[in-house]
């Protein structure tokens, strides 16, 4: 990759992102989609077909990426990118699946990236929330845009941007020299996982904190978890399940008020 083709793939991982100044239609849930992510750096790097052998299989895996409530788990648009991008850059001569299993890799390195950047956003706004009261208090309307649109926009281009295209840089050298090991030293690679699973763990905190009303509430997660782990069922088998104790659970009390009526 040369520098412009750096910098090209560095910016739409920033537009790919949450609250880009594209916003998040065109932006997370378009190009930060793993599809249409792929399609954009193939074009960049003149290899479209390589990308969409990656790219398809990069969409399935990661179609339940969710953000439920802004708990970003996984940076699906960060890993996309660099992942197909050292799909193109490491794969010449390899097959279908060496391809694959080299952007599943790379793209691992580029979701933990990804979110560790975004908490680094999300910590950099909290200031910005401040300097937008300022401006509520003294009623000055004209410019309570500028704490999200200008500095809030300044903030996500550096913790998307210059991250991405240092990591870029990084498999550009790397492939010069046809090592991998030279791309990330090895603990920057450990702190980032050991890291990215502390978040992922926050994440599903989060999600329960908001679903969990009742403290017996607790007993169905359990239950759900055993029904996994310990009787091997599949989450479709589980979903299913659940969904015919919540059609039951709701008739009988809606039953129940009836009567009482």
């Amino acid at each position: 990759m040369n520098m412009i083709q750096i910098i090209l793939i560095a910016i739409f991982i920033y537009l790919a992102s949450i609250g880009s100044i594209i916003g998040n239609t065109l932006g997370w849930y378009t190009l930060g989609r793993p599809l249409v992510a792929s399609f954009v750096v193939g074009l960049i790097l003149g290899n479209v077909p390589t990308a969409m052998i990656v790219g398809i299989p990069l969409q399935i895996m990661y179609m339940g990426n969710v953000t439920p409530g802004g708990a970003v788990a996984w940076d699906l648009s960060y890993a996309t990118y660099i992942g197909t991008a050292a799909a193109i850059v490491f794969g010449n001569g390899m097959d279908a699946t060496g391809l694959i299993g080299l952007a599943t890799v790379f793209a691992g390195i580029g979701g933990l990236v990804g979110q560790l950047m975004w908490n680094v956003s999300y910590a950099l706004n909290l200031p910005l929330n401040r300097i937008a009261q300022k401006y509520a208090e003294a009623g000055d309307t004209k410019h309570m845009y500028i704490p999200n649109v200008v500095y809030g926009q300044i903030i996500g281009f550096c913790c998307r941007f210059i991250p991405a295209v240092v990591v870029l840089t990084g498999m550009t050298a790397a492939s010069t020299q046809a090592d991998f090991a030279t791309l990330i030293p090895a603990w920057v690679t450990t702190a980032l996982s050991t890291f990215g699973g502390m978040m992922a763990a926050l994440g599903m905190g989060i999600i329960l904190s908001f679903l969990l009303k009742k403290k017996w509430y607790i007993t169905i997660f359990l239950a759900g978890f055993v029904m996994i782990t310990y009787f091997n069922l599949s989450t479709m088998a589980v979903a299913v399940v659940a969904t015919i104790i919540a059609v039951v659970y709701f008739n009988i009390v809606t039953k129940d008020k009836e009567v009482q009526a």
